[in-house]
């Protein structure tokens, strides 16, 4: 949700504000807007309803001038997305502009007080509270403005990261973070501000990570300065960006939806390497070796997740369950937290998510380490907020997902997730060495497996032509694939915006199969593993009541192919690692669905890649 870009140096800014807005379209957003301060030291703000292309032509009559500014992509939270609520906010006197990305959760007791001060307010949003906040406090406690920064977010209840400058002092940029992440990236005489390192990679690959509660004030010609709003000094630590301006690149495919899901071959042997050893006979997770007790001790794993990877935590529950005899609950992170959780010392947390800023499943975590709780983290992004703050973890290392809708970093979780279960299992010795060793072999096969699943794009596209009249569309699956039933629904849902549900197989008889007709698609996986004849008999349900089915089976597969009316065949596998192979036919066919029906695939309507605020 909502991009930041700032800028300080010897360039002129707006280019470098526009292509790094450009590069964070894909975090989702209604408005755009940029502020430049002028050598005439004018402070001029550009904001337009819509894509960044519109916030391009609206300013390309206009005074772009300047070698410091700010820029940002809103996505509506207080205010409806106009030009009016769209970022930056002036202050009262114009002399001050700020863009915000999060919640001022108090903002309504604090534009109350400000209104009694004669403060006047041109927009809906909490941002435009926060500026005038700034410049009263600035103005009545006679301070500088990192000063009055400091003061002003003390008194603020929320999340936030922001970024003001001041057309008085047009060689200082002032920003600071709580609970949304903000990085500075370090040039030769220049400084960029972004929240996340998209924009900057092209820059610089030395970067600085704002902890949560620091004010951070950058000039050209002195060093970051960096303090708590308490005003305790910080001493910044620069790291090293591993990203390349190669991987936010669309590589030649017509989305990066599409470039994503042919790139999980590669990413998955990305994700297993260092990891599952050459031999491929054993695993080795430095999360797990290095708190192994805390494992092999807990009475119970709770697995926190928003979405896509909520879904890979449902995965895990069976694999863990399966292999380590470990009692697991899978949480929705938004719930957790409000539904007052026994949580117990000896429990471990299981977070997942593919940012590591997801403000949820952040909440969550929080709330369990203090009640003590062992917490590991499933991410893919390098120094984001959720690893920060987890006992250990993993990261995933797919590189950057651009796409809205998820997709390699779903299959990365759940690889993951089943080297940790393996780990588990086979230190506990409840899982016996033969069956430990058989699953690792054939993770390593699992990338091949996939290229062979590919393979039938083509095929998947044609026969996808024949759904987009659908309005509504069932999933089935058992065992490890139901949770694979809902992450095929929720993918059609994100990017084609066809209503789909995803249920296990043998509940269609307990309600859904009433909506089954000619006109309500079916969507079975049913690879031959585990409760195969049962998922039969359901399909066999449903072509009994003139369903269209399309089943997800294994190669070889006739019994299947006879009655359905679509097939995708995927390869022979472990039955905990269907789940990689079936996902990505429907990966494919919710995309090209999306495709024919014209919709934006990689920025789908109301969504953000990024869920950075509750």
């Amino acid at each position: 949700m909502c991009g930041i870009v700032g800028y300080i140096g010897q360039r002129k800014a707006y280019p470098i504000l526009i292509k790094g807005l450009h590069r964070l379209e894909y975090r989702g957003y209604d408005s755009a807007g940029v502020a430049l301060i002028n050598a005439e030291g004018q402070l001029n703000v550009y904001k337009a309803k819509g894509k960044v292309a519109e916030l391009e032509a609206f300013s390309a009559d206009k005074d772009t001038s300047g070698f410091i500014g700010i820029a940002h992509t809103r996505w509506a939270t207080h205010g409806e997305p106009n030009t009016v609520n769209a970022h930056p906010h002036y202050s009262e006197s114009e002399r001050l502009a700020i863009i915000h990305n999060g919640i001022i959760e108090n903002y309504a007791v604090l534009k109350a007080g400000l209104q009694g001060e004669g403060y006047t307010f041109k927009s809906d949003t909490d941002t435009e509270v926060l500026i005038q906040l700034i410049e009263y406090t600035q103005e009545n406690r006679h301070v500088d403005l990192k000063t009055a920064v400091q003061l002003a977010l003390q008194q603020v209840i929320g999340a936030y990261a922001i970024v003001i400058l001041d057309k008085t002092h047009p060689d200082t940029l002032i920003a600071a973070r709580k609970g949304s992440p903000l990085v500075v990236g370090i040039g030769q005489n220049e400084y960029f501000l972004a929240s996340d390192a998209t924009p900057i990679v092209e820059y610089t690959d030395k970067v600085i990570y704002i902890e949560d509660e620091e004010v951070v004030s950058l000039r050209i010609g002195e060093d970051v300065d960096i303090t708590t709003i308490n005003n305790v000094t910080k001493t910044p630590e620069i790291k090293r960006l591993e990203l390349s301006l190669s991987q936010l690149e669309k590589g030649g495919y017509p989305h990066f939806m599409l470039k994503e899901i042919f790139e999980q071959p590669r990413t998955l042997i990305d994700s297993m390497r260092g990891r599952v050893n050459v031999r491929q006979d054993n695993i080795a997770l430095s999360g797990f070796i290095d708190n192994k007790e805390r494992f092999l001790n807990a009475k119970r794993i709770i697995i926190t997740a928003c979405g896509t990877s909520w879904h890979a935590g449902l995965i895990a529950m069976y694999a863990i369950e399966e292999f380590a005899q470990i009692p697991v609950e899978v949480e929705y992170s938004s719930e957790f937290r409000y539904r007052k959780p026994v949580i117990n010392r000896d429990d471990v947390v299981i977070a997942i998510s593919q940012s590591g800023e997801t403000a949820d499943t952040l909440a969550a975590i929080q709330l369990a380490k203090e009640k003590g709780a062992f917490i590991f983290s499933i991410c893919n992004v390098v120094g984001a907020s959720i690893p920060r703050v987890s006992d250990s973890g993993c990261y995933t290392h797919v590189g950057p997902e651009i796409g809205v809708a998820s997709t390699k970093a779903f299959t990365a979780q759940v690889v993951a997730l089943t080297m940790l279960a393996l780990c588990i299992g086979r230190e506990k010795g409840t899982l016996s060495g033969e069956q430990y060793l058989r699953i690792v072999r054939e993770l390593g096969q699992i990338p091949d497996k996939i290229e062979r699943v590919l393979g039938q794009n083509k095929r998947i596209a044609d026969f996808a032509k024949t759904f987009t009249y659908a309005q509504n569309f069932i999933y089935l699956g058992r065992g490890y694939n139901y949770p694979v039933a809902l992450e095929g629904a929720l993918k059609l849902k994100e990017i084609s915006y066809i209503h789909a549900e995803g249920y296990p197989a043998a509940e269609m008889k307990h309600g859904p199969i009433a909506l089954i007709s000619q006109e309500m698609p079916v969507v079975v996986i049913a690879p031959r593993c585990g409760t195969y004849e049962k998922v039969v008999s359901n399909i066999q349900e449903i072509k009994a009541r003139e369903g269209r089915v399309i089943a997800i089976v294994t190669e070889g597969d006739e019994h299947v192919s006879r009655i359905a009316d679509f097939t995708i065949e995927v390869p022979q596998t472990e039955e905990c690692l269907t789940p990689l192979l079936t996902v990505i036919p429907l990966q494919l066919l919710a995309y090209h669905i999306a495709v024919v029906k014209g919709c934006d695939v990689d920025q789908p309507r109301n969504l953000a890649k990024s869920v950075t605020v509750e």
